[in-house]
Formats: C-alpha cells, structure tokens, sequence
C-alpha cells in the first residue's frame, strides 16, 4: 500500500475517534460544555479542552504501537472507555461537577482537565 495511502487512512481513522469521543463525551456530561465554552466559560473549556487531549495521547500511542487499522482502532476505542469512566469517577468523588463547571469555576474546570490528561497519559503509556 502507497504510505500516502496508509497516512490517509490512519488520519481519518483518528479523527473518527476523535470525533466519536467528543459527541460521546459532551452527551454523557450533564451540562453543555459547547453552549458553555461559547458563553465564555473558562471552567468548560479546561475540562472539555483536557479531557479530548487525553484522549488524543491515547489515540497518537495506539497509532505508533500497533500493527494495523482493526487493532489501532481497537486499543483507542477502549482507551476511550477509559477516558470516560474517568470522568465519571472523579466527578462521583469530587461531587457538585456540574455547579462547579456552570458557575465558571475555573479551578474545578482545570483540576478535570489535569485529571484527563494524568489518565490520557497513563492510558497512552500502557499500549505498547
């Protein structure tokens, strides 16, 4: 296969996934992080903008460590699981997530956003 070939299928791939992800994500969180971001909130942007650069480790360690497109796509569609049942266990702890990011709390924002990236890193690191 010509590598322009196999650089265009692992781009669209990616960025299906990254796509996949943000739809997913920004559906399962109770506020609306884009409505949110528009209206200026600091706060929703650092943990959407977190949470899908998490994400993209992921997706970049999955390209560079496997062998073909079914188990790159594979090895990132789990870590996208992970990413969100992150999310979901550190809001349960931290409780109130969703006061917090409405309000414009830019400290809460950037703590769930440091927390995606920790796990986007850890994720990423783990697929080798």
């Amino acid at each position: 296969m010509p590598p322009i070939l196999n650089y265009l299928i692992h781009l669209f791939l990616a960025a299906l996934l990254l796509v996949m992800f943000f739809m997913i994500y920004t559906r399962l969180t109770p506020y609306n992080e884009v409505l949110l971001i528009r209206q200026g909130n600091n706060a929703a942007a650092l943990s959407l903008g977190g949470a899908l650069l998490g994400f993209s480790m992921t997706i970049a360690s999955s390209l560079l460590h496997t062998a073909d497109y079914q188990q790159f796509f594979l090895w990132a569609f789990g870590a996208m699981v992970v990413q969100i049942l992150a999310y979901f266990c550190t809001t349960r702890a931290l409780r109130m997530a969703q006061d917090h990011i409405e309000s414009g709390n830019t400290a809460f924002g950037g703590l769930l956003g440091t927390v995606s990236l920790a796990i986007g890193a850890i994720n990423a690191a783990c697929i080798s």
